[in-house]
């Protein structure tokens, strides 16, 4: 049983080798480099987040901001499941969620069976 499962994981392996084998074809030419953004369209700075990484006890707090307003927390037990606190208005007030999604779900009604 070893024997035929040692032949399988070569047998598996022998078409990266013999891919890797190909030679390379003679008029390749390099990548060239990619344009510059056009003007104006640079990133700014002061909306990139910040994340600040507070140990609070046991556990870790990571407090994202831009701006210097606070807009995120994820917070991460020390056994458990991370979750976040979300502003999603932009008041002050905010709301516990288990993940980034966005809660957004595409129904599938069966409307008909055959």
């Amino acid at each position: 049983m070893r024997a035929l499962i040692a032949f399988l994981l070569i047998a598996l392996t022998l078409p990266v080798y013999a891919e890797g084998a190909k030679p390379l074809p003679k008029d390749l030419q390099p990548i060239p480099e990619p344009p510059p953004p056009p003007a104006g369209m640079e990133l700014d700075p002061a909306f990139e987040p910040q994340v600040t990484i507070v140990k609070r006890g046991a556990e870790t707090v990571e407090e994202y901001r831009i701006g210097g307003k606070l807009y995120m927390l994820k917070v991460t037990p020390p056994h458990g499941v991370s979750y976040y606190l979300v502003d999603p208005l932009g008041d002050g007030k905010f709301s516990r969620q288990e993940g980034l999604d966005s809660g957004v779900r595409v129904p599938q009604w069966v409307l008909m069976r055959f």
